[in-house]
């Protein structure tokens, strides 16, 4: 999947073999939200309003950065949030039935992301593989929940939803343009003329789009979180791992914030091991805190962990209680 993800971002001839598959993708795509839009595969009506955060690319733009800053907004204005998240996780029994997600639970069952927006504790999060299940149990355990946020639910058109939000990953925007598997689009970009906020993190937003920016300045130890440092606090061999969808991403910060490290990148939800992280010379490691969550069993005193936070526009916010008033 690696190298196949490397041809995403530009053009090569491998693609005169990947495109006629992206065309049959494509129309696949475009087949299955025909059914849904015309009633013939029916859509689940929550009694509640229902947001959707996704992208239309494979790998991470952001999303779950914007989910808890949409909740933190949403808290602020009265409202009581609950959060369903697919996870990405192997199949077991847990990912199968609509599960709360404790800030004990391990990522490997749970998935990462979801783990990481249960210990900021914001809002109730749970998962499920239907995503409509998931989020009836949810508002069943917390009848005072009135709003739901469905993280990366842009394609899973079974549930009604009344706001969609699309994030962009401002480095890399659409890749070549491609739909899978020749490029790293799950829908066109045609898509996004149907959603109602474009939101790009990083990098330069046009004309429609909402600019996010991702901030963090200190890190805490994540054997023991009670200790915080900022950059200047550093000193010797520093080791960067991150496990992301854009892994530069996170390392640029650590270079914004004058850090140099030896830097280690990892596929997206990796599953990381003891070994990912015995570096011999390592002064400090430091990772993002996606990869802390996974980490946490077998991570030593030398692992620090960088908590971010997005920036948006107040445009956003006013525009989803719009959208979820009645």
């Amino acid at each position: 999947m690696e190298r196949l993800q490397q041809h995403w971002y530009r053009l090569s001839p491998l693609h005169l073999l990947l495109f006629p598959l992206s065309l049959v993708f494509r129309a696949l795509v475009a087949l299955r939200r025909f059914l849904y839009r015309s009633g013939i595969l029916a859509k689940v009506k929550l009694p509640v309003p229902v947001v959707v955060i996704g992208n239309l690319s494979v790998g991470g733009t952001g999303k779950t950065p914007l989910t808890l800053w949409l909740a933190q907004q949403l808290i602020e204005n009265g409202w009581h949030p609950g959060i369903v998240s697919r996870g990405y996780t192997k199949e077991t029994k847990r990912t199968n039935t609509p599960h709360a997600v404790a800030i004990d639970d391990a990522a490997s069952e749970v998935g990462d992301e979801p783990l990481l927006m249960a210990q900021r504790a914001l809002c109730p999060v749970w998962t499920g593989r239907d995503r409509p299940a998931a989020a009836l149990a949810l508002l069943q355990a917390h009848p005072e929940c009135d709003i739901i946020l469905s993280d990366d639910g842009l394609q899973h058109y079974r549930m009604r939803r009344d706001a969609e939000i699309v994030v962009v990953d401002g480095a890399r925007r659409f890749g070549n343009g491609l739909l899978l598997p020749a490029g790293p689009l799950r829908e066109p970009v045609s898509r996004l003329s149907g959603v109602d906020a474009v939101v790009v993190n990083g990098g330069r937003a046009h004309d429609g789009e909402l600019a996010m920016q991702l901030e963090g300045t200190r890190f805490h130890n994540l054997l023991n979180p009670q200790i915080v440092v900022s950059a200047g606090d550093f000193s010797g061999q520093l080791h960067a791992i991150a496990g992301i969808g854009h892994p530069q991403r996170f390392f640029q910060h650590l270079q914004r914030l004058g850090l140099v490290c030896a830097t280690h990148a990892f596929p997206d939800h990796h599953q990381y091991g003891a070994g990912d992280i015995a570096f011999n010379d390592a002064d400090a490691i430091l990772m993002t805190e996606k990869d802390a969550v996974k980490c946490a069993v077998f991570a030593n005193e030398k692992c620090w962990v960088l908590r971010v936070d997005a920036q948006v526009s107040p445009a956003l916010t006013q525009l989803i209680l719009e959208k979820v008033t009645p």
